[in-house]
């Protein structure tokens, strides 16, 4: 890394030239601004999310081609990754299949042949043409009595380049607007901000030893070595980081602003009796959240907690000393779940013990009777009851709680940023724990979680049941139905969920290719397939699908049992009338598109078969499968695969290996692309362009405390050496935002 790129912008006070305001202020104008942007090209890069200078010039490459190190076709070796460069002989394209083009190419560096197939590419017939020479990277293979490379990265060399010694960036492209075209706008980009101020406080820089902002953006785009691209990475991802952190936390501390928190009483006489009323001891795990809980909830401050627990690691249990704390306080707690069965689940299991510890509770849904509400709704208003538990529901302007100093949101990835702000609206300053079943590593967590505090369940209290997981192709699902029969043989109960949703899946795995083929990466399908993140991605169930799924397995495959559908758009009390049944054995076999309810217990159900496992993401995956095994047998997953893609079937292989949600959520986190931590449609992704959680752990330390300290010293980060700082990571946050929303 050179002197002039770390050294670069470090003056000890911002410049007030107007050329570095101007160039700073340019960052947010229209990228039509920038020289070559047409509106027809600015068009297409809507379609990359690039909308202004500032997303454009953060448009960063997926990798690097490095012309530097490059192989000839004699040298390289089969089965490495390698970059050869050469002169294209000939140049094919063909339609071996109605809907599917390839173009063949033949390259040869006068040390051999190499043969390069690339599927779904037409336009390189209008680029290349024989003569030309040429540079592609990829995976060599040997077969036929050739080396070749499928899908490769491809890129005309010219110029200096054609000499040696140049890296290529290889930007996200699309079919109207090539990487080499994006290559060149991105440096008229840079061109046109060269001599921003940076936001970053040079004690900060110093600290880490980081280039400035111009000089790593220059860095990671046009690079003069890999060892570069890593300096400039490093700065860049601190940076997004730590404006997350600082927005994070910023926004946890207005929620509470003006308003005075309750300190709790946590060793009180409702506790000991909560406590002395368990059937059972905590595990070590488990006392260790309480104690935290508890300890946040005993502090001045508005607590904002949360607690991770894998499948069945008994998080309600402990989040009951909590609600038991609020009632000893002399105050009131709501309990909010997703769902009107888990609600109901919840006043099933906590009830009992509430009224051995003596503490009063209800629970409020959307199927609650007219008159029992209104009883309901005067009692909590006049402080009657402790402990509300509910939906939904609870959010209605008519409940309101007498004095609420708690609010426990369950499974809280399921509720909207408002509605988690309009529960705890309900009291003056209430303190919030969240609880997910969602398995987050600690770097993530304090990545999209920074101003919450954290406790880890990892472990099950009970696991004398073990799940067993197998993945299988469509061709031999028969082995999972086979295994579904034998458990129903048995008196058992089978899960079937079918997850027919959007496009078909041959629509579905040809856009994908589609797009990993722009990309020159195979395991971009892997991600680019995945169509169910979250709930928000079954809104669209194809119920007529459905239905005739359902029909099918009835009279076909479960011809001698009952069977039952459950989808998303069903009225919530037909959802629950369904899911009794099941629950009370009437139906023996639940076919659902949607996700299955997160809590509901049927110890009966023991084996799960997921058709189209491929477009779940891992985490959707191990959440669904902890609804068998849950009582003294066994449980059986079968993952079903339309994919045959290398990749997509090695993803669905770590389920059969680990049990771990977390160990789970660790590998999924490596697989997956720079800054797409989130999910590919979830809040922050468009923020967080280049930060990878699992190698990032200690960058994300490190600005954590960062943002703790620079908060504490400058709450408002008004100090003169602040403003920028500030400015930009509002300017972030408000981005993210509008993308969220937008």
């Amino acid at each position: 890394m050179s002197d002039r790129r770390t050294t670069e912008g470090a003056a000890t006070a911002p410049s007030s030239s107007p050329d570095r305001l101007a160039a700073t202020l340019a960052l947010d104008e229209a990228v039509t601004r920038v020289r070559l942007v047409s509106p027809a090209r600015a068009k297409a890069f809507e379609l990359l999310g690039v909308r202004t200078v500032r997303d454009l010039v953060t448009h960063f490459p997926r990798r690097y081609i490095d012309l530097s190190s490059r192989e000839t076709v004699a040298s390289a070796a089969i089965g490495q990754q390698c970059t050869i460069q050469g002169t294209v002989h000939e140049i094919k394209l063909k339609r071996p299949k109605p809907r599917l083009t390839l173009v063949e190419m033949t390259l040869t560096d006068g040390t051999g042949t190499l043969m390069v197939t690339a599927f779904r590419q037409p336009w390189l017939m209008d680029s290349l043409s024989a003569g030309m020479q040429v540079a592609v990277a990829g995976k060599l293979e040997f077969n036929y009595g050739f080396k070749r490379m499928t899908n490769p990265f491809i890129e005309a060399v010219e110029g200096d380049a054609a000499g040696g010694g140049m890296i290529f960036p290889v930007h996200p492209a699309t079919e109207k607007l090539s990487a080499a075209w994006i290559r060149r706008l991105v440096g008229n980009g840079l061109a046109q901000v060269a001599g921003l101020y940076d936001p970053l406080p040079l004690e900060l820089r110093a600290k880490y030893r980081l280039m400035s902002r111009g000089a790593a953006l220059s860095a990671i785009h046009f690079p003069q070595s890999m060892d570069e691209v890593a300096e400039a990475r490093r700065r860049l991802v601190y940076e997004e980081l730590l404006f997350l952190e600082l927005m994070l936390m910023e926004e946890g501390r207005a929620r509470t602003h003006g308003r005075v928190p309750v300190s709790h009483l946590v060793d009180g006489p409702c506790v000991a009796a909560l406590a002395a009323a368990l059937p059972f001891d905590l595990t070590e795990e488990q006392q260790a959240a309480k104690r935290d809980i508890l300890g946040v909830l005993a502090a001045p401050q508005a607590a904002n907690h949360l607690l991770l627990g894998d499948v069945g690691t008994g998080k309600t249990v402990v989040a009951a000393f909590a609600l038991a704390a609020a009632a000893d306080t002399g105050s009131q707690a709501l309990l909010m779940a997703p769902t009107e069965v888990l609600a109901r689940q919840h006043g099933q299991s906590l009830g009992p013990l509430f009224d051995a510890a003596g503490i009063t509770w209800d629970v409020l849904t959307g199927s609650t009777a007219p008159a029992d509400r209104e009883a309901i709704l005067a009692r909590v208003s006049a402080a009657e009851v402790d402990v509300l538990i509910g939906t939904h529901a609870l959010l209605e302007d008519d409940v309101v709680p007498a004095k609420c100093t708690l609010a426990v949101i369950d499974e809280q990835q399921r509720f909207g940023v408002d509605q988690r702000a309009k529960l705890l609206a309900k009291g003056e300053a209430p303190d919030a724990l969240y609880l997910t079943a969602t398995p987050i590593p600690r770097s993530l967590a304090l990545a999209l979680f920074g101003n919450l505090t954290l406790s880890y369940i990892r472990h099950r209290p009970h696991d004398a049941s073990r799940r067993t997981t197998k993945v299988h192709t469509k061709q031999d699902r028969g082995h999972a139905y086979d295994a579904a029969l034998a458990a129903l043989g048995r008196g058992e109960q089978v899960y079937v969920v079918c997850p027919l949703i959007g496009a078909s899946s041959e629509d579905r795995d040809e856009k994908a290719g589609k797009r990993a083929a722009r990309e020159g990466d195979e395991d971009e399908y892997v991600y680019a397939a995945i169509s169910i993140e979250g709930d928000d991605d079954l809104a669209c169930d194809n119920v007529a699908a459905a239905e005739k799924e359902a029909a099918f397995l009835q009279h076909k495959t479960f011809s001698a049992y009952q069977v039952e559908l459950l989808h998303g758009r069903m009225p919530g009390t037909e959802k629950q009338d369904v899911m009794q049944r099941f629950r009370d054995g009437e139906t023996q076999v639940l076919v659902a598109t949607t996700v299955i309810e997160v809590g509901v217990d049927v110890p009966n159900a023991t084996v799960m078969i997921i058709e189209d496992a491929d477009r779940f993401g891992l985490s959707q995956l191990h959440q669904l499968r902890g609804r068998v095994g849950r009582g003294s047998l066994p449980g059986e997953v079968y993952l079903i695969s339309a994919s045959r893609t290398e990749a997509a079937l090695k993803r669905l292989s770590a389920m059969e290996t680990t049990d771990d949600g977390y160990e789970l959520a660790a590998y999924d986190l490596s697989l997956r692309r720079e800054g797409d931590i989130l999910g590919n449609r979830q809040h922050g992704a468009s923020a967080l362009k280049l930060v990878n959680v699992v190698r990032d752990g200690k960058i994300i330390e490190a600005a954590y405390a960062d943002a703790l300290a620079l908060l504490e010293e400058d709450p408002k980060l008004e100090a003169p050496a602040h403003r920028a700082l500030a400015r930009e990571a509002r300017l972030a946050f408000k981005r993210a935002a509008t993308v969220q929303g937008g």
